[in-house]
This record gives structure tokens, C-alpha cells and sequence, in this order.
């Protein structure tokens, strides 16, 4: 297999091939992987990667405002763009062993300035062609919605990674552990860090809201991962419900908007996150609940 001059081939700057989608492993992913190539022989940083991917996706956002077929199938490979860079900014990072939390924290804000430009120029283009002012409220309750969807699977991805394999540990952290970080950084001396810890920080506590039982888990088998049962079981139980909350993510909402788009009705977009989303989020939740209630019960008669 062809590898680079870290030692590394395209697989190895996979986040871990269970967790990936089909269109990840078969198109992004490799895609991704030769533009982390041509970063790296470029010295681009994994944050310069993802500052571009995210001024192109916000241009994507922008050009679905106009009722233009022509102008909406350049915003939908501009958006196609978006998502290989999405893809190898963290590839480059792995490629390169520069990636950092600052980098995924800068990330997420990106992801968030493209959505942000995709629900603002469809709700302009809805009013602009005669259409009720209603209509923000929808994208405000799609948008709430979109952030607790793909907060939950990026949660459920690196709790899996964390405990049911030994890659990428560090991305799953505790609320209790980023708390005691924070106060110790002074506005005064990091701004920058401090800021982007905030939003990190925030954004976790959101995530153990969401699935307040994940923190029992961690607690119950901290220190027993190397224990080959429960990583096996881990991987068995779990593994079917990251794969369907994989489809709150990026590519399911990309191909939805690409085909309303084509329709004439990206409005849809908004109604279809509140409903077929929303109820597939309920699904996984109450799935995930079932499951760690039966591993805490198990391990708790296994520690008794």
C-alpha cells in the first residue's frame, strides 16, 4: 500500500474504520487523504485545511439562496469540496502528528459557519420567492435539532473509539477534567485558549446531558480496557447504534439538500430534521439507554 514519509498508509489516518461511513470510506476518505498529501508537502497546517473548507462551504451556503439550478449545482460541489477538506484537515492532522483539541474545537466552529450560511440563505430564499417570515422559526428549531443530532453521534464515535479500541483516546474527554483546565487558564494571559475551551466545554456538557449514563460507564470500567470482553462486547453492542446515528451526519443532510435542491423544495430540509431526524435521535437514545443499562448492570455483579 502506498504510505507517505510518516510511515503512515490511508487507512492509518482513518479515525477507526468502524465508525465510518460508506461514502467516508469510499470517496472522502481517499480524497481526503490525497489533499492531506498535498498539504503536507506544503507545510499547510490541519487549522489552515480547515479554515478553507469552511470559507468554501459558507460560499456553498450562499449560492443555494438563488432559485437557479445552475448556480445551486456549483454550491453543491463547492459543498462536496467542503466536506473532502472537512476530511482532510484531520487526515493531515494524523498524517502529521499535529493534531491538538484547539484544531477539533476550530473545526466545529466551522462546521457550525456553514450550516449557519445553508439555513440562512435557504430561509432567504424562501422569503425573497414570496414565502412566510415564518419560516427562521422552522430553521431555528431544525438548526436546536441539528445540534443535538450530530452532537449525540460525535459523542457516540469517540465514546466507541474510546472503549472499544486503544486510537484516538484523547478525544474523549470529561466535563469534570475540561472544568478544572479552564479555571486554571487567565483570560488575561490565553484569551484564545481560554475561549475555544469554553466552547469546548460547553459543548461536552451538552453531549453528557444528552447521554448522562456515559459517565457511569466511563466510571465503572476506568482502568479495565484492556480487558478483551468487555472491548469485544463494547464493540458488539454499540457498533449498531453508532452506525445508525451516523446517519444524523454530514453526508445523509448533504444528499437530502442536493435532491430538494434539484426538487425545488429545499424548505423540506427544515421539516425533515424536525420529524424522520428527530425520531431516529429518540431511537438511538432510548437504544443506547438499554444498552449501558445492561453493561453497568453486568459489571456491577462482575465488581460485586
Amino acid at each position: 500500500m502506498e504510505q507517505t514519509a510518516a510511515g503512515l498508509d490511508v487507512q492509518a489516518t482513518y479515525k477507526a474504520r468502524d465508525v465510518e461511513g460508506l461514502l467516508d470510506i469510499h470517496f472522502y476518505r481517499k480524497i481526503g487523504y490525497r489533499l492531506a498529501q498535498f498539504f503536507a508537502r506544503r507545510n499547510l497546517t490541519p487549522i489552515g485545511v480547515t479554515l478553507l473548507g469552511s470559507f468554501t462551504g459558507v460560499v456553498a451556503g450562499h449560492l443555494f439562496f438563488y432559485d437557479n439550478l445552475a448556480l445551486n449545482t456549483l454550491g453543491m460541489a463547492l459543498l462536496v469540496l467542503s466536506n473532502a477538506l472537512d476530511n482532510a484537515d484531520g487526515q493531515l492532522a494524523r498524517l502529521t502528528n499535529r493534531g491538538s483539541r484547539e484544531g477539533r474545537v476550530i473545526d466545529g466552529l466551522g462546521d457550525f459557519a456553514v450550516l449557519f450560511s445553508i439555513y440562512f440563505h435557504l430561509c432567504l430564499r424562501y422569503v425573497a420567492g414570496g414565502g412566510s417570515n415564518w419560516v427562521w422559526l422552522l430553521a431555528i428549531a431544525a438548526g436546536a435539532s441539528s445540534s443535538v443530532q450530530m452532537a449525540v453521534a460525535d459523542y457516540l464515535r469517540n465514546a466507541y473509539m474510546y472503549f472499544g479500541s486503544d486510537r484516538t483516546r484523547g478525544e474523549f474527554d470529561s466535563s469534570t477534567g475540561l472544568e478544572e483546565e479552564y479555571t486554571q487558564l487567565k483570560w488575561r494571559h490565553e484569551p484564545w485558549r481560554k475561549f475555544l475551551l469554553r466552547v469546548y466545554l460547553d459543548y461536552t456538557v451538552g453531549q453528557e446531558r444528552y447521554i448522562p449514563q456515559m459517565m457511569k460507564v466511563r466510571k465503572a470500567i476506568e482502568g479495565r480496557t484492556s480487558e478483551q470482553w468487555l472491548i469485544e462486547r463494547y464493540r458488539r453492542e454499540n457498533k449498531p447504534i453508532v452506525k445508525s446515528a451516523n446517519f444524523f451526519g454530514r453526508n445523509t443532510r448533504m444528499v437530502l439538500l442536493f435532491l430538494l435542491l434539484i426538487l425545488n423544495q429545499p424548505i423540506w430540509y427544515f421539516i425533515f430534521e424536525l420529524t424522520i431526524f428527530n425520531f431516529l435521535l429518540v431511537f438511538v437514545l432510548v437504544r443506547q439507554k438499554n444498552v449501558f443499562d445492561r453493561l453497568l448492570d453486568h459489571l456491577g455483579k462482575a465488581s460485586a
